[in-house]
C-alpha cells in the first residue's frame, strides 16, 4: 500500500501523469481489500473527478466498476441497488469505447451482484455473451472468473440427469403397475 502511494505521489508530479487516474482506482480496490472502504471510495470518487475534469474517459469503464464494488463491500443498505446502477454504467461504457476486457469485468461484476440475489438466469445472460467473444487470453484472471461465474450459474447436470432417470422410473413403474392391473 505504502509502495502504491509512493508511486502515485512521484506519477502526480511527472510530466506522464496520464496512467495516474487508473491507478489511483487501484490504490481504491487495495484500500478496499484491506478493509479501508472508506478511504477507497474517496480515491475511486478523486478518480472518477479527475477523469472528468481531465477528460480522461479511457478508464471511466473500470472506475464506475470499481466503485461499484466499494459501495456493495461497504455494506450500506442500498448498496446493492446503486452497485447494480454502477456496474450497468461501466458496461455501457464499455461497450461505448469497444473495451472487452472492462466489459468482461464489469458484466463479471453485476453477474455476481445478481447471482447473489438468486438471479442466475438474468446473471448468465449478461456474462456469457461477453465471455463468449473473447477468443483468446483463457488463462487471465479475469476470464478463469468469468467461466468460474458462469460454472456456477448453470444448472448440474446430475439434476437434470436425475429428474430424467426418474421420469423415465415413473413411467417404467407404471408400465409395470398397468401389467399387474391387467392381470386382475
Amino acid at each position: 500500500m505504502r509502495l502504491l502511494r509512493t508511486a502515485l505521489d512521484e506519477l502526480r508530479e511527472s510530466e506522464f501523469a496520464l496512467p495516474y487516474t487508473v491507478f489511483l482506482g487501484a490504490l481504491a480496490e487495495a484500500l478496499a481489500g484491506v478493509g479501508q472502504v472508506t478511504q477507497g471510495i474517496v480515491a475511486i470518487d478523486e478518480a472518477l473527478a479527475r477523469s472528468e475534469r481531465d477528460e480522461e474517459r479511457w478508464c471511466v469503464a473500470e472506475l464506475l466498476r470499481v466503485k461499484g464494488e466499494l459501495i456493495l463491500s461497504e455494506g450500506a443498505p442500498d448498496a446493492a441497488t446503486m452497485a447494480e446502477d454502477y456496474f450497468g454504467q461501466a458496461l455501457d461504457w464499455a461497450r461505448r469505447q469497444g473495451a472487452l476486457s472492462w466489459e468482461l469485468r464489469s458484466a463479471t461484476s453485476l453477474a455476481r451482484l445478481w447471482r447473489d440475489q438468486n438471479r442466475a438466469k438474468a446473471a448468465r445472460e449478461i456474462l456469457a455473451p461477453v465471455y463468449d467473444r473473447f477468443t483468446e487470453g483463457f488463462e487471465t484472471a479475469d476470464l478463469k472468473a468469468a467461466k468460474l461465474l458462469l460454472d456456477g450459474l448453470r444448472p448440474l447436470r446430475r439434476q437434470q440427469v436425475g429428474v430424467a432417470a426418474l421420469a423415465i422410473s415413473l413411467c417404467a413403474g407404471y408400465g409395470g403397475l398397468a401389467e399387474i392391473l391387467a392381470a386382475f
